[in-house]
C-alpha cells in the first residue's frame, strides 16, 4: 500500500463542485490513499475584491502539497481582473501544459477514430505575459516574449515525455517564416535538442498548415510541441475533434509543483442540474496519479472509465445512437466505481506498469552557451524609435527626424505597422498614427549616451516618443527584423 499523500483541491465554480465531488469519490473508491486539503479560488475570491482570484495563504498550501487538482473557475470580464489559470501557471513555474487527446470510437462520436495525439504547450511565455499597452489613439500593442531557457525546457520536456511514454514522433509547430527571431529561435532550439534523441522522429511545420493537418488527419501526429498561444488554440481543436473537450484532462508541470485540471470551462448554465460530464477532471486526476507515482491506481480508474464508455453509459453531452443509458453525473460516477478492477474489451486497455515519471530536464544549451563571454559580442548599432504622428505627411516627419540625427546617426527607414513607408512610400499603403523610425549608427557601434541624446533632440523638435528598441548585433549578426518592403 502506498503511503498517504496530501493533495490540494480547488472545487471551482459553475459545474466545478459537482465534477470535483465525482472525481474525489472515484479516487477514494480506487484506494489511492490520498488526503485532500481544500482551498477556495475563483468567483468567491474575486467577489472579495481580490483581483488575482486566490488568497495569499493558498499559495503556501499549494507549494507544500506540490500537487493541485483544480476544477474549472469563472473569471469575471473586465475590471482589471487577471486569469487565475495564467496566474497559477506563471507564479508556480508550471512551464509545460500536457493534453492527451485520444479518440474513443465507436463509443464517442468522432470523425477521426484512430487519433491519439499529445499536445505539449509552453505555458509561461509568448503573448501570455499579458504585457499590453495602448500607445496611440489608433494602436494597441501586445508583446510576444520567447526566451531561450523557456524554449529549451519545453522542448526537452516534450522529448522526455515521448521517451517515457513510448512515443515515436514529435512535431514542432511555429510561424518562423514570419516571426524569424521569436518563432525562429523556438524552431532552432527544437532542431538542436532533437539531435540528442535520434530514436525519436522529429519534424517542424508552419503552424497554419500544421493546424490544418491536425484537424484533417490527426492520426499522422503523435506528440506536438509549440509556443503558448498556438498551443492554447491547437490543443482545444485537437480535444474537440477527438470527441469532446469534455473528455480531456490537462497537466501543468513545474519543477516542484504540478496542477491538474479539466480543459473546459465552468459551464454555469448547467450548474446544479446533475448532468455535467466529469470525464475531463477524472482524466486530469489520472494524470495526477501517474505524476505522483500511483500508476496502478491510475490504470484502474482509467480502465474502469473506458469500460463505462464501452457499456454505453454516457452523460447527455456525448449521448448518441450507440449509447445505452443517458446517465446523470452521479450515475456516471457510480458506474465507474462499479467497474473498478475491470477493463475495456474494444478500446485499448491502459497499462503503465513499470512506467517512470517524466523527468524535468536540465538546461544544457541556453544557460551555458548564450551568456556573455570573451568569445561573444553584443554590439549596439542603432535604435528604433516609435513615435506618435498623425498619418498625413510622412515626408514631413522624415524631414524633422533628419534634422536631429546629428553626427552619430542616420535615419534609414520609417515603417507603419511594420511596412516601409519612407523612403519611397507606396501611396496605396494604409497608415495609422504609429510610426517606427530606424536610426543606424554612422560608426561601427553606438553608445547608450548617444541614443539618449538622440531622444532628447527629438523631444526638442516636438516629436512624441512612444517607446524605443535598441538595435543589436550578436556576433556581428543583426538581431532585429527588417521592415516589410525594405
Amino acid at each position: 500500500m502506498s503511503t498517504t499523500k496530501t493533495i490540494t483541491v480547488a472545487h471551482g465554480d459553475g459545474i466545478g463542485p459537482e465534477i470535483m465531488e465525482s472525481t474525489l469519490k472515484i479516487l477514494d473508491a480506487a484506494n489511492t490513499n490520498l488526503n485532500y486539503e481544500t482551498i477556495e479560488v475563483g468567483e468567491k475570491i474575486y467577489s472579495k475584491g481580490i483581483k488575482s482570484g486566490i488568497e495569499e495563504q493558498s499559495w503556501d498550501i499549494i507549494s507544500k502539497n506540490s500537487a493541485l487538482l483544480k476544477a474549472p473557475i469563472t473569471t469575471p470580464q473586465g475590471g482589471g481582473v487577471k486569469s487565475l489559470n495564467v496566474t497559477l501557471r506563471k507564479t508556480l513555474g508550471l512551464f509545460a501544459n500536457v493534453r492527451p487527446c485520444r479518440a474513443y470510437h465507436p463509443f464517442v462520436k468522432t470523425k477521426h477514430p484512430d487519433m491519439d495525439v499529445v499536445v505539449i504547450r509552453e505555458n509561461e511565455e509568448d503573448t501570455y505575459g499579458g504585457i499590453e499597452h495602448r500607445q496611440t489613439f489608433e494602436v494597441y500593442q501586445c508583446l510576444k516574449l520567447i526566451t531561450l531557457p523557456g524554449t529549451e525546457r519545453i522542448v526537452r520536456y516534450a522529448f522526455e515525455y515521448a521517451k517515457s511514454n513510448g512515443r515515436k514522433k514529435i512535431s514542432c509547430l511555429t510561424k518562423d517564416n514570419i516571426m524569424k527571431l521569436t518563432d525562429g529561435s523556438f524552431h532552432d532550439m527544437f532542431k538542436t535538442v532533437s539531435k540528442e534523441y535520434p530514436e525519436i522522429e522529429s519534424e517542424n511545420l508552419i503552424i497554419d498548415i500544421g493546424a490544418a493537418r491536425l484537424a484533417d488527419t490527426p492520426e499522422r501526429f503523435d506528440v506536438v510541441v509549440m509556443p503558448n498561444l498556438y498551443g492554447d488554440i491547437v490543443s482545444d481543436i485537437t480535444a474537440q475533434i477527438s470527441g469532446s473537450v469534455g473528455m480531456v484532462g490537462s497537466a501543468n508541470i513545474g519543477v516542484n509543483t504540478a496542477m491538474f485540471e479539466a480543459i473546459h470551462g465552468s459551464a454555469p448554465d448547467i450548474a446544479g442540474q446533475n448532468i455535467a460530464n466529469p470525464s475531463a477532471l477524472i482524466q486530469a486526476a489520472v494524470m495526477m496519479l501517474r505524476h505522483i507515482g500511483r500508476f496502478t491506481q491510475a490504470d484502474n480508474i482509467q480502465n474502469a472509465w473506458l469500460k463505462t464508455l464501452e457499456d454505453g453509459i454516457h452523460t447527455p453531452d456525448i449521448y448518441s445512437s450507440v449509447s445505452t443509458t443517458k446517465a446523470s453525473t452521479k450515475d456516471f460516477t457510480q458506474a465507474i466505481i462499479d467497474r473498478l478492477g475491470q477493463g475495456p474489451a474494444t478500446l485499448s486497455k491502459v497499462s503503465t506498469s513499470g512506467a517512470v515519471k517524466v523527468q524535468i530536464p536540465e538546461l544544457k544549451i541556453s544557460r551555458s552557451t548564450n551568456k556573455p563571454s570573451a568569445t561573444q559580442q553584443r554590439t549596439l548599432v542603432g535604435v528604433d524609435v516609435f513615435v506618435y504622428w498623425e498619418p498625413d505627411n510622412v515626408n514631413l516627419l522624415a524631414e524633422r527626424l533628419k534634422q536631429v540625427c546629428g553626427d552619430e546617426f542616420e535615419l534609414t527607414m520609417i515603417t507603419n505597422r511594420g511596412t516601409k513607408v519612407w523612403p519611397n512610400a507606396n501611396p496605396e499603403t494604409f497608415c495609422t498614427d504609429h510610426w517606427r523610425c530606424r536610426f543606424k549608427s554612422k560608426k561601427s557601434k553606438a553608445t547608450q549616451f548617444e541614443v539618449v541624446d538622440l531622444q532628447k533632440r527629438m523631444t526638442k523638435y516636438a516629436v512624441d516618443i512612444i517607446k524605443t528598441e535598441n538595435l543589436y548585433l550578436f556576433d556581428n549578426k543583426p538581431a532585429f527584423s527588417s521592415g516589410q518592403g525594405e
